[in-house]
């Protein structure tokens, strides 16, 4: 028989009897023209796809493979595979007969083997009482490469990518029926398994022959793939290297294949790291990080990785690196796609271009504010379910909740509302002023009241900066010029008393459609200027305030019963505020215990609320992958304090916690960390700032 009337056969056949049959010999002399990709492929009414959009399936898994039907299930997901390959590679003999000779007959052996397959299958489905049509099929994969427009999408697509994933598949769920005591469908798969190392590898030999000879495997791939498809598709869930290397990938390409992410179907929600929303809001475009500002962002660029799913986009100035990335997923952390935005207008403009024919699922970045609408604005026509437009997400309303001058405002309405002595005095929240009379009034009256230090604070400013401690009895030159050049610039400034803090503390939140939640609980650790250090989550973070600030009060009769419920019941008073405004996403509310002169601990319930992701918030995630009974740290270290240690840099410090705190792991099915250290973003690459999660027992 003529390799194309064999292929027709094959392609357009409407009973499965005809499309399985194989002759036993086919030659090879008579090519015929090349035809163009039909809508589908001829099938039996029982196996013709499922309408696209008809719902997902659900793909049976490995479990209650002990029971005969969920087993025919599984068969009947792997034998539509085998047969839409079938299919496809008709296809591609007939769409290509000019390819070269070798590669059709590598193509004639592989589709007999991918018939025998089908045929294997069907035979172990019926002892299990399904038969072949009982249930929906996809038709994902003919949807995905019957527009190919050369030979080179063919393999890079079915061999390179559907086929490579079923060398994870065909061993995993191979030991799977084992387990289950099907020893003659394991010994099918571990035959399947045997025989697509061969097809990936004939695939791989073309692929190398067909493309570039200066571009290295794992970009000539990506660059093949066409959307739907990515290098995702090529993998199942147990990444099996050992199959990989013996079909011939080198091991760069089986490395960054296992730490590659994207989505493979949901719609993804992107995300990005602009930490200084405060300064964006303020200064607008005129804003210019200065030189460590820019390296903190560069640095933990990464960071909103933690805040998402694994099929998630971060996009970050540049990819990290496969090593630190499959440490990470060691660690069992999941790793989402990576956008690289770059440094420059045209690498964010073409960063921003790859996703523009996408469906996505949301857009979070760590801040809502000028920065992140001018972004991310190109996006939102793609978003599905999204009702806002981007100036609906941020303006002049949600702009006002980042201001301490708001918070201040919020904290009097909360005092008003509580008769607890237990919390600070009305005299002690900070007044915004608007020029400098008032600025230095307002010093006075506060040092009239035996507040000698007080703090000046610019009403958008980032934590422990943009702001001037007045320690000194009477007013510097420079003091006074700093808040003259602020005020005359028309930012507001926020004066208030310097309180003797004792312990430091976040509530996270989430403004969702229906109402507004609280996430969890953090202690806080910041240095003499205020600025961030650290974060702690205690096992029981989501539940109570860190114990650090219960104990301060235990006893106080009144303070240890109403406290616990004090931050549930600010609730509704904030829920309305945001609602006005017409905010949603995370927010934070720092607060502090302060000692007061006669010695009587008092709670600044709000020292400023953040309308944003915060490390707090960070911190709360990381801790989903913390076995239960383990607390989390969250800290940044600066490249000076690991210096001043004795560490020659941020690897040397990294291998250090390797050697010191190693990850340990506890719990099933899933295990979590138990205890050790583990750097968030890579230290080999960061210049000033290094994010370390320390969990402990």
């Amino acid at each position: 028989m003529e390799l194309r009337g064999f292929a027709e056969q094959v392609l357009f056949a409407t009973s499965l009897e005809e499309k399985l049959r194989s002759p036993a010999v086919v030659t090879d002399e008579r090519p015929g023209p090349a035809i163009a990709s039909p809508d589908l492929p001829g099938r039996p009414a029982e196996l013709r796809f499922k309408p696209q959009g008809a719902g997902k399936a659900e793909f049976p898994g490995t479990r209650r493979l002990e029971v005969p039907e969920e087993r025919g299930r599984l068969l009947h997901f792997f034998a539509n595979h085998e047969l839409l390959a079938t299919e496809l590679m008709a296809l591609v003999l007939l769409r290509f007969p000019d390819a070269p000779p070798a590669f059709r007959q590598g193509v004639l052996r592989t589709l007999r083997d991918e018939q025998e397959h089908t045929r294997l299958y069907l035979a172990r489905m019926a002892e299990c009482g399904i038969a072949f049509g009982e249930l929906p099929v996809s038709g994902y994969f003919w949807r995905s490469l019957a527009p190919m427009a050369c030979p080179m999408d063919f393999v890079a697509g079915l061999s390179l990518t559907f086929e490579q994933a079923n060398l994870d598949f065909a061993g995993h769920f191979a030991r799977g029926f084992a387990t289950v005591g099907d020893t003659a469908t394991a010994a099918l798969l571990e035959q399947i398994h045997r025989d697509e190392i061969a097809h990936v590898a004939h695939g791989l030999k073309w692929f190398r022959r067909w493309k570039d000879p200066g571009e290295d495997d794992w970009d000539a791939f990506c660059r093949a793939l066409k959307f739907p498809l990515s290098p995702q598709r090529a993998k199942g869930s147990v990444f099996d290297v050992a199959s990989r290397r013996a079909a011939g990938f080198d091991p760069t390409f089986i490395a960054r294949l296992d730490v590659y992410s994207a989505s493979k179907g949901r719609t993804p929600q992107v995300s990005v790291f602009n930490p200084f929303a405060e300064a964006s809001i303020a200064h607008g475009k005129t804003f210019m990080p200065v030189a460590a500002q820019a390296m903190l962002a560069r640095d933990l660029a990464n960071l909103p990785q933690f805040l998402g799913r694994q099929d998630d986009v971060v996009l970050v100035p540049r990819r990290p690196s496969v090593a630190f990335l499959a440490g990470l997923k060691q660690a069992g952390f999941p790793l989402p796609e990576f956008v690289e935005i770059g440094g420059t207008a045209a690498g964010t403009a073409a960063g921003i271009a790859l996703l523009k024919d996408r469906k996505l699922g949301g857009l979070r970045p760590w801040a809502w504010a000028p920065d992140s609408v001018e972004l991310l604005g190109p996006l939102f026509g793609q978003v599905t379910g999204e009702k806002r437009t981007a100036a609906e997400r941020f303006d002049a309303g949600i702009a006002e909740l980042y201001s301490k001058s708001w918070s201040a405002a919020f904290l009097r309405r909360v005092l008003a509302s509580s008769s607890a002595p237990w919390l600070i005095a009305e005299d002690d929240i900070g007044v915004a002023v608007d020029s400098l009379p008032q600025a230095l009034a307002a010093v006075a009256v506060i040092r009239a009241r035996g507040h000698h230090r007080v703090v000046v604070k610019e009403a958008l400013g980032s934590a422990g900066s943009n702001a001037v401690r007045l320690w000194e009895p009477s007013l510097l030159d420079a003091q006074v010029h700093w808040m003259r050049d602020t005020l005359e610039k028309g930012r507001q400034l926020v004066i208030e008393p310097w309180l003797e803090r004792v312990v430091d503390f976040s509530v996270q939140l989430e403004m969702g459609d229906d109402a507004l939640r609280i996430v969890g609980h953090t202690g806080l650790v910041n240095d003499l200027r205020g600025q961030f250090q650290a974060n702690d989550a205690a096992p029981d973070h989501a539940r109570r305030l860190p114990s650090a600030v219960t104990d301060f009060f235990r006893g106080d009769r009144d303070a240890a019963a109403r406290l616990p419920r004090f931050f549930p019941g600010l609730l509704p008073m904030l829920e309305a505020e945001l609602r006005q405004v017409g905010f949603q996403g995370p927010l934070g509310i720092d607060a502090f215990v302060a000692r007061s002169a006669d010695g009587r601990l008092r709670l600044k319930p709000v020292v400023e609320i953040n309308p944003r992701h915060t490390m707090g918030r960070l911190t709360l995630e990381l801790m989903r992958h913390v076995a239960p009974g383990s607390g989390g740290r969250f800290c940044i270290e600066s490249l000076a304090k690991v210096r001043k240690r004795g560490f020659g840099g941020f690897g040397d410090y990294a291998r250090s916690l390797g050697a010191s705190a190693p990850l340990r792991f506890e719990g099933e099915p899933v295990a979590k960390i138990r205890e050790g250290a583990v750097c968030l973003n890579d230290p080999d690459v960061a210049e000033g700032y290094l994010a370390v999660f320390h969990v402990s027992r």
